[in-house]
């Protein structure tokens, strides 16, 4: 796969490199005056929605709202690279924050997609000049990811004449963020034709808000369940103006969403890092700073500091890709969120246990983004509904090519190592040569159906992806001269060790766990593949991790 990442590139969508690092700096200074690390640790400890603070975000003055809006219609046309860089950002500050602000970018997803140009004129028209809030009401308390098990109903009605001239909703909606303050909700119901998409302001008659949900985490958003009593809508909120569009509108922004919850796990595990490297840089033990001892830099810090540069590149690639003008890229979405939020987990707990006791005390900030965190491998589909949709999808991909989806990503890594051998390049494509021959067996005696078998595909398919995209950076960065090739390509070797021992073990549960493998067909699985080479990928592998924490450590 190969991607121009240029300013120049034709036919991307989005802003120049110079307007996105402004529109970044904007949200830097946030941190300075109106989000301080004071306020947002209020916000926790209250529960507090910064509806001030948060409005005056979308205001005239900032404007932050404008970025994902087209310029048709009062925006800045920013594309998915520009809103990855500034929600990353922002929940570097505050997760809950963020999420407040993602809120009405969800909320405007199915307008944004759906919409006619006269609802993209009004509904868009009142986020960008009036800086509306706006909530995505789709979960309910029996239907999260399956939509299928969908209640809430639209039933139209008809003027004397049989024309239809609105609906009436009823039903319930969970776990809405922003729900209790949204100016407006898009809200999924069904119809005689099928789910649709349905635009309900506040205020309209028997629609009810209920009280935050009381949370673990995130406490600085809001979390309501709505509540719909014979709420009617005119005709002209129906999203698109036709029934039975819902499913195809919340299916085209799934890759897009999914993938921005990645970028906000980034950012909140970014800002743990960038508290627990300085802290082991002034915290002496034994005579040394904690940032000189491998037991440190090795096991809490350096491992997750690879992860989250490999997820980052990952959504990157992605991101680029959707502002090249791709579409369906619903499995990629779920493979960015899954690694991203499971890394993010990781870093947030270690880095909580970097700092000893303090990372027990709400002042150091770093326990609250460990529950902040959380709730990314939860929300916009948990990670077992990630892993589903990867594995069925990659599956069947696999299977319909005839091997030749894994195979591409063997041949661009062997290509690759032709032009750097130091970069891990060649371990990834082994990996997926593995991967492809234990599709293949997984197929042929059906253990298709054991979720766990489908679970153990769904880790390598996504850590052997997000492997390659770090290899793809590694390489470009050093064909371009860039400083941080050197670092990039050890991060990239750090990674393909980790990415093959998970094969590996993976591998053999799958071969010998199932009991539908004899030891002699174990054996020639390992031959034939050459799965055994995987093991020479940790060769130097703590030396790169030296390597790596010199860097991060400034040693």
């Amino acid at each position: 796969m190969s991607l121009d990442n240029t300013p120049e590139a034709a036919g991307l969508i989005g802003l120049d490199e110079e307007s996105r690092q402004m529109v970044v700096e904007t949200v830097q200074q946030l941190r300075k005056r109106l989000l301080t690390k004071e306020k947002i640790l209020e916000f926790d400890k209250e529960e507090t929605f910064p509806e001030k603070e948060i409005r005056e975000m979308l205001g005239p003055d900032i404007g932050l709202q404008l970025l994902f809006i087209p310029e048709e219609y009062g925006g800045m046309g920013g594309g998915a690279r520009d809103c990855h860089a500034v929600i990353s950002e922002m929940c570097k500050i505050c997760l809950g924050v963020g999420t407040g602000f993602f809120a009405v970018q969800l909320g405007a997803d199915p307008i944004l997609v759906g919409a006619t140009h006269e609802q993209k004129e009004k509904w868009l028209g009142a986020i960008a000049e009036e800086g509306a809030l706006v909530a995505y009401a789709v979960t309910e308390p029996n239907a999260g990811s399956n939509l299928a098990s969908l209640k809430t109903k639209a039933e139209p009605v008809l003027d004397d004449n049989g024309s239809i001239t609105g609906y009436i909703i009823n039903g319930n909606k969970q776990f809405i963020s922003t729900g209790g303050y949204a100016d407006f909700v898009t809200v999924l119901a069904n119809t005689p034709e099928g789910p649709s998409f349905f635009v309900v302001e506040r205020g309209a008659d028997g629609f009810v808000p209920g009280k935050g949900e009381e949370k673990h985490g995130i406490r600085a958003s809001n979390t309501s369940p709505l509540s719909f009593t014979d709420v009617f809508v005119p005709a002209e909120n129906l999203i698109g103006g036709v029934l039975g569009q819902g499913m195809k509108q919340a299916n085209m922004v799934f890759g897009y969403t999914r993938l921005m919850v990645a970028s906000m796990a980034i950012g909140a595990a970014r800002a743990a890092l960038e508290i627990a490297i300085p802290y082991a840089k002034e915290r002496i033990q034994f005579g040394s700073p904690l940032s000189e001892k491998q037991g440190y830099t090795h096991k809490l810090i350096v491992p997750d500091s690879v992860r989250l540069e490999a997820a980052e590149a990952y959504v990157e690639e992605t991101a680029l890709r959707l502002d090249s003008g791709e579409a369906d890229l619903q499995v990629e979405g779920s493979i960015g969120k899954l690694f991203a939020t499971e890394a993010a987990n990781h870093a947030a707990d270690n880095c909580m246990q970097a700092l000893g006791g303090y990372g027990y005390i709400s002042e150091y900030e770093v326990e609250k983004i460990r529950r902040d965190v959380r709730i990314t491998s939860i929300y916009e589909g948990t990670s077992e509904i990630q892993q589903s949709i990867i594995s069925t999808f990659r599956w069947k991909t696999t299977r319909k090519t005839k091997g030749a989806y894994y195979d591409g990503i063997a041949a661009d890594m062997a290509a690759l190592h032709e032009k750097t051998d130091d970069a891990g390049c060649r371990f990834y494509g082994i990996a997926a040569r593995v991967l492809n021959t234990l599709v293949d067996r997984v197929h042929e005696n059906r253990l298709t159906r054991q979720q766990a078998v489908m679970f153990g595909l769904a880790d390598m398919m996504t850590h052997i992806e997000v492997g390659a995209a770090m290899a793809r950076k590694a390489v470009r960065l050093a064909e371009a001269g860039d400083s941080r090739a050197s670092l990039f390509k050890a991060m990239s070797r750090i990674f393909a060790a980790e990415v093959s021992e998970l094969v590996s073990r993976n591998s053999l549960r799958v071969l010998n766990g199932t009991g539908a493998f004899s030891p002699e067909a174990v054996d020639e699985f390992t031959a034939s593949t050459g799965m055994g080479e995987l093991a020479r990928s940790g060769c130097n592998i703590i030396k790169d991790m030296d390597r790596v924490a010199d860097i991060l450590f400034g040693r």
